[in-house]
């Protein structure tokens, strides 16, 4: 493990930024750039149009290591280049932002009120991958829709058990069990969730690290205990659909959590813009989580 990362991660300031949109989700961050289902023919063009826009995210001089920590990739992204290498070694060797890697390979049908991971057959080729790439960590999401105790605890028990498996294989995981936000139980099930991840964190061992990223919460200063978690390396908060005005005021009532936004970040953002036009969004954007994530 990168030591320099691993320090950076512990106690750096800034936050993740969350740049993993995989199939399912990239016709909408397309559209929301201004790229609509007419700018492309096939799959293989669509990736080629969300690429570029991680590339003009990721090359921008508003997207550099001094705000920002870290920087989650889809796989494909990852296998990519960007000004002339890898995308990882890029993030790392040029803008001194620990790179992430996406692990999960989407959800299944929801039961017991949350969808859990589907399973990840090709795990050990994309760990082994991540790690020749120099990437720091992994992170993986399941959805909770309904304040279910059973449900919910099998959620953690899956992210738990793939997170030692990551561990083991030298890398650390994000655990990302997200509370819908339009769940009308979404305060209830946050409960139950932080009862059920700070069991499930007393079961690793002492030189085993996780980090958690999870929806922003109802009450202020919720995610306190698991902060204070010694398993626990990091705490970030993805943005869920709160758009970037409120996902920031929610997080700044977060102490000690740092943003991992993905669409509250690219807010604003166009295919249309300008370079200065693009690079000027960017930089208010960052800004403003940056401000945030420092509560």
């Amino acid at each position: 493990m990168n030591q320099d990362q691993l320090q950076k991660m512990r106690s750096g300031l800034g936050f993740i930024a969350a740049l993993d949109q995989s199939g399912g989700s990239t016709p909408n961050a397309l559209r929301r750039y201004g790229l609509d289902e007419s700018a492309y023919a096939d799959e293989a063009q669509m990736f080629d149009l969300v690429h570029a826009m991680r590339v003009r995210i990721m090359t921008s001089p508003a997207f550099g290591g001094d705000r920002i920590l870290g920087a989650i990739l889809f796989e494909m992204t990852m296998d990519r280049q960007v000004a002339g290498k890898g995308a990882a070694e890029y993030l790392w060797e040029d803008k001194h932002i620990v790179p992430f890697l996406k692990v999960d390979q989407g959800l299944q049908e929801e039961a017991q009120g949350v969808k859990l991971m589907r399973p990840m057959p090709d795990l050990d080729t994309s760990l082994a991958k991540a790690l020749q790439h120099g990437v720091f960590g992994t992170k993986m999401r399941s959805v909770v829709r309904r304040a279910d105790r059973a449900g919910i605890d099998a959620v953690v028990s899956q992210q738990l058990e793939i997170a030692r498996y990551i561990i083991a294989a030298g890398l650390v995981p994000i655990v990302e069990p997200e509370v819908d936000i339009a769940s009308p139980q979404k305060g209830a099930a946050e409960e139950l969730l932080r009862e059920s991840l700070l069991r499930a964190l007393d079961t690793l061992g002492e030189q085993d690290h996780v980090m958690l990223k999870l929806t922003l919460p109802e009450v202020d200063g919720f995610h306190a205990p698991l902060v204070a978690h010694p398993r626990v390396l990091r705490v970030v908060a993805l943005s869920g659909g709160y758009g970037r005005v409120e996902a920031d005021e929610r997080l700044a009532r977060q102490h000690g959590v740092v943003a991992s936004f993905s669409r509250a970040l690219t807010e604003g953002l166009s295919a249309q813009q300008t370079d200065a036009q693009f690079d000027a969004t960017l930089d208010a954007s960052v800004a403003s989580v940056y401000r945030a994530s420092l509560t």
